[in-house]
């Protein structure tokens, strides 16, 4: 399956769907509270919303929330079309600074901010159908020419602290992430876990399994993917 959405059309669906929800007399957020199981001493913390905004995640919250878990273990569900940068700054921030071990779980796609929210976590697991998106930092100016010249430079700036994480997680050249991010690129898991954004693919199903990094395992993630992509 080839995913073509670009990061716009990923932000004005997430909002359009929490307004169709509020005018249903639903709330705007679809991510529940977090869960805790004591016998495991493990937590789950769900980001399943946009990132950012009225009708998306909000740091705020999020954060002190996230900060009070007394959990050994931290586990990150993600199917997120990303948002706010700063926003998922923040996010990205507690998520690297708490003491818990934080395994990341993207479980249907990670794109735009959300991207950039797992590269804190310390295991990156993607389920085999699921997808990344990198891309360039993007906003909506209004203004004189100088304003806009002055969101220009900003933008760079943060493109430029994107790529920086994203290439201390994959090891990857800084100019190689660049053009992933200008292409505004989407990586199937294989791909992610090829490319080191992802430590394994979960394969789900009646037998399902969890593959890693090292050279047989990957090898053995890259033919299941491709063999269910044939199917």
């Amino acid at each position: 399956m080839s995913v073509r959405l670009s990061a716009r059309e990923l932000w004005n669906r997430a909002e359009s769907e929490a307004l169709a929800r509020v005018k249903n007399g639903q709330p705007a957020q679809i991510s529940p509270g977090m869960a805790y199981n004591a016998a495991k001493d493990e937590a789950t913390v769900f980001v399943l919303d946009a990132i950012g905004g009225w009708f998306g995640i909000d740091p705020k919250e999020w954060v002190p929330a996230f900060a009070a878990i007394k959990a050994k273990t931290i586990h990150l569900r993600v199917n997120s079309p990303g948002g706010s940068v700063f926003d998922a700054e923040s996010m990205r921030t507690i998520v690297s600074q708490h003491p818990a071990r934080v395994i990341a779980h993207i479980d249907g796609y990670a794109a735009s901010a959300a991207a950039t929210l797992v590269t804190a976590a310390d295991e990156v697991e993607i389920s085999s159908g699921a997808y990344i998106m990198v891309h360039d930092a993007w906003a909506c100016g209004m203004g004189r020419a100088e304003e806009l010249e002055s969101c220009a430079a900003l933008l760079r700036k943060t493109t430029a602290g994107i790529a920086a994480a994203y290439a201390r997680r994959t090891g990857k050249p800084l100019a190689q992430v660049r053009k992933w991010m200008a292409d505004e690129t989407w990586f199937s898991a294989p791909e992610a876990l090829e490319h080191g954004f992802v430590d394994k693919i979960y394969v789900p199903g009646p037998a399902a399994s969890s593959t890693g990094t090292d050279k047989a395992k990957r090898e053995r993630a890259l033919q299941l993917a491709a063999l269910q992509a044939k199917i």
